[in-house]
């Protein structure tokens, strides 16, 4: 048998590297921007098209490269930052492993011009597909300045699995943003399509997270510092009230280094527990600085997980610091000893006599009187009566009242007034014209609704049927195309950060067919000029905001029904909330308009809405 294996050819193996390293065009940007940084640039510019499928151009004044680097730059394994093993254990640069413009050149056409800025010419190369098709002189200005285009253009089936524009481009939009923050001192700028989406200037950390988050971001950020032997930490975290269900604006860096850890996350839930409601996350911006020999950095392909030496110690410094921020400035409840609390105690004069105590005493108790003795004196409560079997003659004649035909399926509830009387708190509640109809239906616990049918007793979720209901109310504005929108008189405005205004431009017409009339003004700040009149009494920001979380989060799947997803996502953030109290019309309003749905039994997510106790089992329970 004949030799088989064999050595790739340099254009395949620099595309299999290319998988590992080049998943989107996000991933070009991220190594390109970050050589920039290590090459000790003060301006650093980005401008794409088409979310980056047509063009990647990296603009920097660093430090530049001569004519010999800037073709050695493009071979595998080619670095400035390791001449041996043990530099692997003191690394504080982005890039080191050498594979970054290799992969990039055997999957794209790239032009790069760079300059030293001694020298009076620089050099131009162009590379596609791992080949150098031209390298010359040129004159450009100090620095470098890299054009991807035509990305995965020899790789068909990569490019067939980007994508929309609109996601790709959120993507760049977040390794801008984890680059941007991590080197705030750096002037950053991002172009799209001919449209500025930032321009940072040189400015200190929470500056930066400002520009990038919202102005409104400000005013929720509260410091946090920690000096240990282990490891240092700086940056901000937000305020309790700031917390989100969807994460999205959690960020840790080690050495200037964005990385992922959802340990060191459980560290800051942690530390915020019982001050965010459950599922929410708080943002946080926390910087760790730490001996590079304590962590290893080369354990994943795009270099975001990392491992410390010592997680442990790690973990309680994370946790220590941020509850010392939250108890620093006020963000953990207190007892208030306020003036309603404070004891009054009088001052005594020297000449004045102090009188002898005095005890109040019923001259009348007898212990052995168990009839007067049923309730203390001055109680005001009756006592009960000694004929209490009268009582459940009154309730008979009731019940005949209001069912003369002694049906057995009516319920017989007592009224709200008696119920009061009874101290059950409102947990059954029943519509105030009992007394002259009888109750159809009832609350339990503000939380379901419960009446007789033929088969025995049906409990329903009013929660879960108000969903239904308005998603099936949405699901007829789409086949209808058009929904009835509600102006308000004073628009309500919304500041989002780029990403989320990237993505609320992109559904925007989908909003639209839903009853949302938005407008957008200067600096990603939208105005609601109208919300779906279905919609009463909804605050339309945290709906809004409710639909971007599901989009980023991933439960709305593009390649599915967009609208129909999205309209489940709106009827389950705006159905009643737990715990409201129903009159008896509405309760029946609610019941009629479920049983019209065309699947009333199940929410959109696929939860029961009802139940039915049946006959049999009720009569089971009184064996």
């Amino acid at each position: 048998m004949s030799d088989i294996i064999q050595l790739l050819p340099d254009s395949v193996a620099n595309q299999i590297a290319a998988g590992e390293v080049i998943q989107r065009p996000a991933s070009v940007v991220k190594e390109l921007v970050e050589n920039a940084v290590d090459a000790g640039s003060s301006e650093i510019q980005i401008i794409v098209k088409d979310a980056g499928r047509t063009l990647i151009q990296i603009i920097d004044n660093g430090c530049g490269m001569s004519e010999t680097d800037a073709r050695m730059a493009f071979e595998r394994h080619a670095t400035s930052k390791i001449r041996n093993a043990n530099d692997l254990f003191a690394i504080r640069t982005m890039g080191f492993r050498g594979e970054a413009l290799a992969s990039i050149a055997a999957v794209a056409h790239v032009e790069l011009k760079t300059r030293l800025h001694e020298q009076q010419l620089g050099t131009r190369i162009e590379i596609a597909g791992s080949k150098v098709e031209n390298q010359e002189p040129v004159t450009c200005a100090p620095g470098s300045n890299f054009m991807v285009k035509n990305l995965f253009f020899n790789v068909p089936a990569r490019r067939r699995f980007l994508k929309t524009n609109a996601t790709e481009l959120r993507h760049i939009v977040n390794e801008f943003q984890r680059i941007a923050l991590a080197n705030p001192s750096i002037m950053f700028s991002l172009e799209h399509n001919n449209q500025k989406l930032f321009i940072l200037p040189s400015s200190n950390l929470r500056q930066r997270i400002s520009a990038l988050l919202g102005s409104h971001t400000n005013a929720l950020l509260l410091p946090v510092e920690a000096d240990t032997s282990v490891i240092k930490i700086h940056g901000f975290i937000g305020k309790p009230q700031s917390a989100r269900k969807t994460p999205g604006d959690q960020y840790f860096f080690v050495n200037n280094r964005y990385m992922r850890s959802p340990y060191l996350h459980k560290a800051v839930m942690v530390a915020y527990e019982n001050l965010v409601p459950a599922g929410h996350c708080p943002p946080y911006f926390l910087f760790f600085e730490a001996d590079p020999g304590i962590i290893d950095v080369n354990i994943h392909p795009t270099k975001t997980e990392i491992k410390f030496e010592d997680e442990r110690s790690v973990w309680k410094i994370v946790s220590a610091a941020v509850r010392e921020a939250l108890g620093k400035f006020n963000m953990v409840p207190s007892i208030d000893f306020g003036d309603a609390g404070e004891v009054q105690i009088p001052a005594k004069k020297s000449d004045e006599p102090v009188p002898e105590p005095s005890v109040k005493m019923n001259p009348e108790y007898n212990p052995f009187d168990e009839e007067k003795n049923y309730r203390p004196s001055g109680s005001g409560k009756s006592s009960p009566p000694r004929d209490w079997e009268s009582l459940y003659e009154e309730f008979q004649s009731a019940s005949r009242k209001s069912d003369p035909s002694g049906g057995a399926d009516m319920l017989i509830l007592p009224s709200k007034e008696d119920a009061s009387e009874s101290g059950n708190d409102g947990a059954v509640t029943t519509g105030s014209e009992y007394k002259e109809t009888g109750a159809l239906y009832f609350q339990v616990k503000s939380k379901y609704i419960i009446t007789s049918v033929k088969s025995g007793i049906m409990i329903i979720d009013q929660r879960r049927a108000h969903e239904r209901i308005l998603y099936e109310d949405f699901l007829r504005n789409i086949s209808a195309d058009a929904s009835v929108s509600q102006h308000s008189l004073f628009p309500e405005e919304i500041g989002f950060s780029e990403e989320d205004a990237i993505l609320l431009r992109d559904i925007m017409d989908d909003l639209r067919i839903f009853g949302f009339e938005l407008e957008e003004r200067s600096d990603r700040t939208f105005s609601v000029i109208g919300q779906p009149s279905l919609l009463k009494g909804i605050h339309a920001g945290k709906l809004i905001d409710a639909l971007l979380n599901a989009f980023k989060s991933g439960e709305v799947d593009t390649r599915h029904e967009v609208r129909e997803q999205m309209a489940g996502v709106m009827a389950r953030n705006a159905c009643m909330r737990p715990g409201e109290v129903l009159t008896q019309d509405e309760m029946a309003e609610l019941i009629k308009k479920l049983f019209l749905c065309s699947a009333p039994n199940y929410t959109p997510r696929g939860k029961p809405v009802f139940t039915i106790l049946d006959n049999e089992e009720l009569e089971k329970r009184f064996r």
